[in-house]
């Protein structure tokens, strides 16, 4: 059993018990499941923004501890700060160490996009994100059959959640539905964990058009998101690389001015 299948088990069980505490229709008693959702398709298509979903990340199951102690307030309030286009929120408590929480307390502090992460197989997990104040939530093809990704998208549409479908292979497009407001490629291989971003440069003319592209995992260099850019993704979700400093917010500052610099160099070279 690899490391997906392992979360993907664990979480069956965790969605069958939390549906038993917390039941549907106590979630839509929430003050965020009427609000109107940000939409995270604007966001990263915004010319003003920088395109980067700016992650908040305690652990990981391949690299233990990232941050463990960091302020979900100061963190994200950090990121929009620096010019992110938006923020992702991994809720998963057994092996990124997130909460359902996390997600909520960075709805108080900021008006933008916040997608959740996580894996999500189950429609109450949809019923969930809208409570807790999510725009958008993440559908790993990987994970899901064709027939199950179709109906989670179409059900969190219904709920006005946008949707970021995740392929980390050609096959696994073929598992697109029209309900997708936004296509990631994963550079990080879930079996293995190994990551490169040659996934996403040698996916990028096989996604769908009327898809904003997003590039995720494995982006530490600011060269690569002019790289990508230019090939035709419109959205980079990073995270590592900013919760290990000990200013994330600074470090995605940081990044953004020097991908803009790398931008600008190679505008006026063309002119």
């Amino acid at each position: 059993m690899n490391i997906l299948e392992k979360i993907v088990a664990h979480k069956k069980k965790e969605v069958a018990e939390r549906s038993t505490l917390y039941p549907a229709r106590l979630l839509e008693q929430s003050i965020y499941f009427e609000t109107p959702v940000v939409s995270l398709k604007k966001y990263l298509l915004r010319k003003d923004k920088s395109g980067i979903i700016a992650e908040f990340k305690r652990r990981s199951p391949s690299k233990g501890d990232i941050n463990p102690y960091a302020s979900v307030e100061r963190v994200s309030i950090g990121y929009m700060q620096a010019g992110a286009s938006a923020l992702s929120v991994l809720t998963d408590t057994e092996f990124f160490g997130g909460r359902n929480e996390d997600l909520t307390e960075a709805r108080k502090f900021n008006f933008c996009p916040i997608l959740r992460k996580d894996f999500i197989i189950d429609e109450y997990q949809l019923i969930e994100a809208r409570s807790i104040g999510a725009d958008a939530i993440l559908l790993i093809a990987e994970c899901l059959e064709k027939q199950q990704l179709a109906r989670l998208a179409k059900s969190a549409k219904a709920l006005g959640l946008e949707v970021l479908m995740e392929v980390h292979s050609r096959q696994q497009l073929d598992k697109y539905t029209p309900d997708v407001d936004a296509i990631g490629v994963n550079n990080r291989n879930l079996e293995t964990f190994e990551v490169s971003i040659a996934a996403s440069l040698e996916l990028v003319s096989a996604l769908p058009a009327e898809a904003v592209k997003v590039s995720e995992s494995g982006l530490n260099d600011p060269q690569a998101v002019v790289e990508l850019r230019s090939s035709g993704y419109q959205g980079f979700l990073i995270g590592e690389h900013f919760m290990r400093q000990p200013d994330p917010g600074k470090a995605c500052r940081e990044f953004i001015r020097q991908v803009q610099h790398i931008e600008g160099l190679l505008h006026n070279a063309i002119a």
